[in-house]
């Protein structure tokens, strides 16, 4: 596995907050910058039902995976999805809002071993996550195969995360939300006892065990604290993605009166960062007029309720087609429907407003080619994200 060697770099200096991204690039003529591409929305699949997830299974086969929230998940073959589910666990799943088959993620071994693991809500409101066995048939699992691996105790229906994805060290990783409930958390997330409010980090691998600790993780053998623990101080991490190059995770967390976040953990990260939640929100103290902020990671955009409701994190382009997107975080906002770029240029990050669409944008998604996709949690389309075709780019 690959070894993270150095520490989280410094801090990036806060600019005040105007309702969009901190960091931003002063535009008021809402104009794109030179350097910033427009984007345009492409249908490019469904509708579906409540879509949750979109990803691929670095198979080769071209398949994109569509996750339900209610407890399915469809295969997308060139743009039209089979008749025949790719799983189905809808009875084990409690649905919606917060709750529901959350996410999905193919191992780097996928092919070899053909299994695949999931995060969702049990009937008892608890997080889960499960792995899955694929039958003979590539394009269907087999839905009483599941192993589970983990079962984290939600106290509420509140914020429960649901993000899974595997590092380029080969490792899961997994979000899980505080619990809620709104107005007046429990400091779940600064609990080091707490698995809640966590970035959370196994090994998938072992014979002996549902899953391993991976030696490398940042508490293990350090007394009061769960040895999964990567990352804390996270709200509703719902929407996270690491990026395949760098291994940096970028992390959407869900603010709960004020404040959306987007956190960065470097690839070269330690782990054990601690971003704040419930004494922080964003940059800005929760609940108090002032607060200790020393020790917290601060996050590297954030916007307030006139940017949108609840921050739905994305994914850095790394495809081919567009290389005007390459190096570009994207992500976007569930109630606003606005998807704004984000980047680093030296040691400051930038970002911009690119577009402002009328999506519930529940996730973003990238295919095998690295093309980039947003599903519509409310009517259930997915569109491609692509570079418009107007010539030239503003000043």
């Amino acid at each position: 596995m690959r070894r993270r060697t150095a520490a989280l770099a410094a801090l990036i200096a806060l600019s005040a907050l105007t309702g969009s991204p901190f960091g931003q690039e002063s535009d008021p003529a809402g104009k794109t910058p030179a350097g910033w591409p427009k984007i345009a929305l492409v249908r490019a699949a469904g509708p579906f039902d409540q879509p949750a997830h979109l990803t691929n299974a670095r198979d080769r086969s071209g398949r994109l995976f569509v996750v339900e929230q209610k407890g399915r998940i469809l295969v997308v073959k060139d743009g039209s999805a089979l008749s025949v589910p790719f799983l189905d666990i809808t009875g084990r799943v409690s649905c919606c809002e917060g709750r529901g088959l959350m996410s999905a993620a193919f191992p780097y071994d996928y092919v070899d071993k053909r299994q695949f693991y999931v995060d969702y809500t049990d009937r008892n409101g608890d997080t889960v996550i499960a792995r899955y066995k694929v039958t003979s048939n590539p394009d269907v699992a087999d839905p009483n195969s599941e192993q589970i691996l983990l079962t984290v105790k939600q106290p509420g229906p509140g914020s429960s995360g649901g993000q899974i994805a595997f590092g380029v060290d080969g490792y899961l990783y997994a979000g899980v939300g505080d619990g809620g409930p709104p107005g007046k958390p429990e400091s779940r997330a600064q609990d080091p006892a707490s698995l809640l409010g966590k970035i959370l980090r196994i090994d998938p691998g072992p014979r002996t065990a549902p899953y391993g600790i991976p030696p490398d993780n940042p508490f293990v053998k350090k007394e009061g604290y769960r040895p999964e623990v990567w990352a804390l101080g996270l709200r509703n991490p719902r929407r996270f993605s690491i990026d395949s190059r760098t291994g940096d995770i970028y992390i959407g967390d869900a603010g709960q009166d004020r404040t959306e976040e987007i956190d960065v953990q470097p690839g070269t990260s330690l782990g054990g960062q601690n971003y704040g939640w419930n004494v922080l929100e964003g940059s800005r103290c929760h609940g108090s007029a002032d607060c200790r902020k020393e020790g917290f990671i601060l996050p590297v955009a954030e916007y307030d309720r006139s940017g949108g409701c609840s921050v739905t994190g994305g994914l850095v382009y790394r495809g081919e087609a567009h290389p005007d997107l390459q190096g570009i975080y994207l992500y976007g906002d569930l109630c606003s429907g606005r998807i704004w770029g984000l980047r680093k240029e030296g040691e400051v990050w930038k970002g911009k407003l690119l577009t402002e669409s009328k999506l519930a944008i529940s996730t973003f998604g990238e295919d095998e080619a690295g093309n980039l996709y947003v599903a519509d949690h409310g009517e259930g389309g997915i569109f491609r994200i692509e570079v418009a075709k107007e010539k030239g780019r503003s000043p």
